[in-house]
């Protein structure tokens, strides 16, 4: 990193956060201008047009010529001959392969002796033991005395609103709203205004324009130093000692208490008994309940006729004709008398062998196996112990290439040793040159 300019441009005008580019290998290998490559010296390919006219005759119209084509003659098909010979449909697995009975495996499962106790079992559980029912008599449900009887006139179901509000047809409104009279004015109209007359446009001031104020190069030589650079210069120190106490190992022979400290300290206080109140003792009341609403007290039924219906009934016409159930479906689609077709079932052409099978497949029957053959080993045999010389560990690497010091980069000084400061740019890049180019350069002046 030390070969790559670290800092952003510091133009005044300028600010962007893309670092500079400048290394030195761009130094060293400058960009060069683009030049125009050199033309070709190949001569151009012009079309020589030929005097002599072309003929239309090509190699395949001169050498292949047309012949007669004739219509394939199609070989007639052969009659297909039933033979009298039925086909043997035995295959090698039914020869073969010959079904066993099968047989139910008995269970490898070992006996359990469940021993059944000869005392019957109680039943009875603690609710019905506990829980018995009182003798007590039903208590008789405390009910009105239905004595309600409707008049047996009809109801008029006819409402104050009905009675009161009558309709009387609509009533023709006068409107009161004034006439608005038309003014006929001779005058012609005035387009002045208030904004027209009031506000005057007043002649507008030219602009300040700001003068940017030229920029100045600090004389003073930038150290390239940050604080973090200034202040942690990275002294050793000895690492930070842990603060956790020692705990010594405590070994004794006592047994494993299962007590802890919390049942220790914190035993279950005794409880009293729980307060329980005894219920009072429910007297019914000696009077009886009157069970009459307001509604019922004073909105009696009226003596009133039931409302008559207003809609008139439509008059139907009943025709002495017999209703015609026929259609054109069922006139000209009538159902067929149809038999079912009965299934076509061959008669079976398979027969079983009456043998039994051998269970034998064809890779059993043909391929047996023979003994191994050992095969001969050519290896060479063993010439010997071998010296003990110790290997040299001389490589050509280790004698041609020698190792060389590592040169330090001038560009990592703050003042690189053998340079003058020259100046620098608006850029921030600062400028050295050779300290006896420059003695030389002085002498020369």
């Amino acid at each position: 990193r030390c070969h790559r300019c670290p800092h952003l441009p510091t133009r005044p005008y300028e600010k962007s956060e893309k670092p500079c580019m400048l290394s030195e290998y761009m130094e060293r290998y400058p960009i060069y201008p683009n030049t125009v490559p050199r033309g070709s010296f190949k001569p151009k390919e012009e079309d020589k047009i030929m005097q002599i006219p072309m003929e239309g005759i090509s190699t395949t119209k001169r050498d292949y010529i047309a012949h007669e084509v004739l219509p394939q003659k199609c070989k007639p098909p052969e009659k297909h001959v039933k033979r009298d010979e039925h086909m043997d449909l035995i295959s090698t697995y039914k020869q073969d392969y010959n079904p066993y009975t099968i047989s139910q495996v008995p269970p490898c499962l070992p006996c359990v002796m469940i021993h059944i106790p000869s005392a019957k079992m109680d039943t009875r559980s603690t609710y019905e033991d506990d829980y018995v029912l009182w003798n007590e008599p039903k208590t008789e449900a405390i009910r009105p005395n239905n004595k309600f009887c409707p008049s047996e006139e009809k109801f008029d179901h006819r409402t104050t609103v009905h009675e009161d509000y009558l309709y009387r047809g609509p009533v023709a409104t006068r409107s009161c709203k004034p006439l608005a009279p038309v003014q006929e004015i001779k005058a012609p109209f005035k387009n002045i205004t208030n904004y027209r007359a009031s506000y005057v446009p007043h002649p507008l001031e030219k602009q300040y324009v700001h003068k940017n104020e030229q920029y100045k190069v600090n004389e003073v030589p930038f150290d390239a130093l940050t604080t973090h650079q200034v202040s942690y210069k990275g002294l050793a120190g000895q690492p930070a000692k842990t603060a956790k106490p020692e705990q010594p190992k405590i070994l004794h022979d006592l047994p494993f208490s299962s007590t802890t400290e919390f049942q220790e300290k914190y035993q279950a206080w005794p409880q009293p008994p729980i307060f329980t109140k005894k219920p009072d003792v429910y007297f019914p009341p000696l009077e009886k309940m009157d069970l009459h609403t307001t509604t019922q007290i004073h909105y009696k039924h009226p003596n009133g006729k039931p409302a008559k219906m207003c809609q008139s009934l439509a008059q139907l016409k009943k025709s002495t004709l017999p209703f015609n159930s026929s259609s054109i479906m069922k006139e000209d689609y009538k159902p067929w008398l149809c038999e079912r077709v009965k299934p076509i079932i061959h008669a079976p052409e398979l027969t079983f062998p009456a043998k039994p099978m051998d269970c034998l497949t064809t890779f059993q029957t043909h391929y047996v196996p023979h003994p191994l053959t050992v095969t001969k080993s050519y290896k060479p045999d063993w010439s010997g112990p071998k010296h003990h010389t110790p290997l040299d560990a001389n490589t050509i690497y280790a004698t041609s290439y020698t190792p060389k010091e590592i040169v330090r980069c001038l560009a990592s000084y703050k003042d690189p040793p053998g340079y003058v400061f020259e100046g620098s740019d608006a850029e921030g890049h600062k400028f050295y040159l050779p300290a006896s180019k420059n003695e030389c350069l002085q002498g020369e002046r």
